[in-house]
């Protein structure tokens, strides 16, 4: 809490991981209510239905609609939703070959040799 009894503010990343996570751990589809009450009441409903619905402008979640209200489930996992980031960021810029090499200088050894092992996995699949 801050001097003011006031909480620190979160930024927007914690809050859609925070939901995420909660939605992750649902057998299935969940609503609004049940992830403002599995995140502990911290945030408000319209909070989470905020969070929710940027989410789902992301493609990070989808709704199905259930009675009056939505439930929602993860589209993709923590490795799904960054290499969607990851590939958001690359179709935005124009010199896409750049932004790769500037990528791949940048790793070290073990990942270099796990990006090579991959693409290698990925050619041998595309060809069967």
């Amino acid at each position: 809490m801050t001097d003011s009894g006031q909480r620190p503010r979160r930024g927007q990343g914690e809050l859609e991981a925070l939901v995420l996570s909660a939605l992750r751990e649902a057998d299935g589809p969940a609503t609004a209510g049940w992830v403002q009450e599995r995140l502990g009441g911290d945030l408000a409903y319209t909070t989470v239905i905020t969070i929710l619905t940027r989410l789902l402008g992301k493609g990070a979640v989808t709704r199905e609609r259930v009675g009056r209200s939505f439930a929602w489930t993860p589209s993709s996992d923590q490795a799904g939703l960054a290499a969607r980031k990851m590939r958001k960021v690359l179709d935005a810029e124009s010199d896409r070959g750049a932004v790769l090499a500037s990528f791949v200088t940048g790793l070290g050894p073990d990942e270099e040799q796990l990006l090579r092992d991959l693409l290698d996995q990925a050619q041998s699949e595309g060809e069967d």
